[in-house]
């Protein structure tokens, strides 16, 4: 069987056409109709991915999101949010989820990114799966900084990505907008967010990189953000 995706979602039509198209896909499954059972399951199974809807009965998707991501912090999570609330998807990511997907939906976009979430999990290969600088070593592969004091410090998945794509473009300075787009897979027209400056400042702090004169992920005034080729 292959990886063990849970679906939560209050719908029953919508959960049971996710559940059969992934069990049909070879995926292995589990399923909850509410909020409290899914937190359960998703805490006690050896789930690999979640599909989180986010208006939930008994707890709401978000608190269900907030308390996985304390105990399982890198945990892939997707949610699924109703067109056009654009609201929720950005109280989503800033959430800690990995992507989203917008109802309605067809099945080969959630495969598809189900798929993208689930290669770039522990375990997966990666062509870019370490980045070394001054104090420390990123595994990116394992999601894990390793210091030079021999502590250890966890990614989540979207930190990681972010971390993943600052590294492909090192020494070239990058918008928010473009990393909405390529990391958040958000459309940046118009939309107003701090995601990203909340992102690159907890990526920082697992970095310990001096907020006050960041030499790794750097500021590049007018413009965004840069990792340092020589920190």
């Amino acid at each position: 069987m292959g990886r063990l995706i849970l679906t939560v979602e209050d719908d029953v039509a919508i959960r049971r056409g996710i559940v059969d198209a992934l069990r049909f896909a070879g995926y292995g499954v589990c399923e909850a109709a509410d909020g409290a059972q899914g937190l359960r399951i998703a805490l006690e199974q050896p789930v690999d991915l979640i599909l989180l809807d986010l208006a939930l009965p008994t707890l709401p998707g978000l608190e269900v999101l907030r308390r996985v991501r304390d105990v399982r912090p890198t945990l892939p999570i997707i949610v699924l949010t109703a067109k056009g609330d654009e609201a929720d998807r950005v109280a989503g990511l800033n959430g800690g989820a990995d992507d989203y997907v917008v109802k309605p939906f067809s099945v080969k976009e959630l495969f598809a990114r189900v798929a993208a979430v689930l290669r770039r999990s522990p375990g997966r290969p990666s062509d870019l799966a370490v980045f070394t600088w001054e104090s420390g070593r990123a595994d990116l592969a394992r999601r894990e900084l390793q210091f030079a004091d021999g502590s250890r410090e966890e990614l989540s998945e979207l930190e990681t990505t972010l971390l993943r794509y600052l590294v492909v473009h090192a020494g070239r300075a990058i918008s928010r907008d473009e990393l909405l787009a390529n990391v958040w897979r958000l459309t940046p027209d118009g939309l107003t967010t701090r995601t990203v400056d909340m992102q690159i400042a907890r990526l920082r702090e697992k970095l310990r990189d001096d907020p006050a004169q960041p030499r790794v992920v750097r500021t590049v005034r007018g413009c965004g953000y840069m990792l340092a080729t020589r920190p």
